[in-house]
């Protein structure tokens, strides 16, 4: 059984960093690409960032504060949150396009998600 499982959320003071990390287990034979989104209570899903290949993207809100890298031995994902900010409270979820060893396609796996909290 293929699965993410996220870690590393918690609570942080505005100012604050944090350092979630994603890990994929099961019969993987490759991961096409990984990214972190997150859900603040009251908002919709959104991407906060992601890599492929050796290609990253960020959300605006996020540019210069959070860095995304991955594992690829450990197929493992993070992303450093710094400078963190009340408005990044929300649940973090991680998010992998994959592919099994029996060449069944995972286009959009989703981890159960981790909480982060800024405050003071």
């Amino acid at each position: 059984q293929v699965q993410l499982v996220e870690s590393g959320g918690g609570l942080v003071q505005p100012g604050g960093s944090l350092r979630l990390s994603c890990a994929a287990s099961g019969s993987i034979f490759i991961i096409n690409a990984m990214g972190w989104y997150r859900q603040a209570p009251g908002k919709e899903r959104e991407l906060v960032a992601g890599i492929r290949g050796g290609s990253t993207n960020y959300a605006d809100s996020v540019k210069g504060r959070f860095t995304i890298s991955m594992d690829s031995a450990k197929k493992t994902v993070y992303l450093q949150m710094n400078s963190l900010k009340p408005e990044d409270t929300a649940v973090y979820y991680c998010n992998a396009n994959l592919i099994v060893t029996t060449m069944v396609r995972y286009p959009e796996l989703w981890g159960q998600g981790t909480l982060v909290t800024v405050s003071s």
